[in-house]
């Protein structure tokens, strides 16, 4: 029989080979700040209306934002917004100043600015699931940029790169 240790590092392992798109969540703190972090564990919900699912856990300090505000943004980034990605993967308090150029504003929602595609969305839904909670936004203001997504896989942040009849994982 597996430990629940073995099964935690198991499980962290075997979605680490699940690539995805990164994004990178935005809302506000009470003092007016750009508060945000990394995000993969999103997707698409709904067409009519447009809804979308943000997965955070209850102690990132997100998640509190997020639940008194009501709101949030969800950037998808670009694969040069490697630097972006990595700034708000790491924790508050050990992180420096971002550039302000790197945050634009869609609807009074902050924003990564230049990203793929970005939305203003209000919290219509919240559950509780282990230690996250399930957080679905109503799409309220949307942009679409151009782009090639950067990918997280196996730990990593990265793109894809032409090779001829094919793309490849670099």
């Amino acid at each position: 029989m597996q430990t629940a240790q073995t099964i935690s590092e198991l499980y962290r392992n075997a979605w680490s080979s699940f690539a995805t798109g990164v994004t990178v969540i935005t809302t506000v703190e009470p003092d007016g700040l750009v508060h945000g972090m990394t995000a993969s564990s999103v997707t698409s919900v709904s067409l009519d209306p447009p809804l979308v699912l943000a997965v955070i856990g209850e102690s990132r300090q997100s998640h509190g934002l997020i639940e008194s505000t009501g709101r949030f943004g969800m950037s998808i980034l670009d694969a040069a917004q490697t630097d972006i990605a990595k700034h708000f993967a790491t924790p508050p308090e050990s992180r420096g100043d971002l550039d302000s150029s790197k945050i634009a504003q869609l609807a009074g929602t902050p924003i990564i600015a230049n990203s793929i595609a970005a939305m203003d969305c209000k919290v219509s839904a919240a559950y509780k699931a282990g230690d996250h909670t399930v957080f679905v936004g109503e799409v309220e203001a949307i942009e679409v940029g151009t782009g090639d997504p950067l990918v997280w896989f196996q730990r990593q942040f990265g793109g894809f790169a032409d090779q001829g009849s094919g793309s490849e994982f670099k």
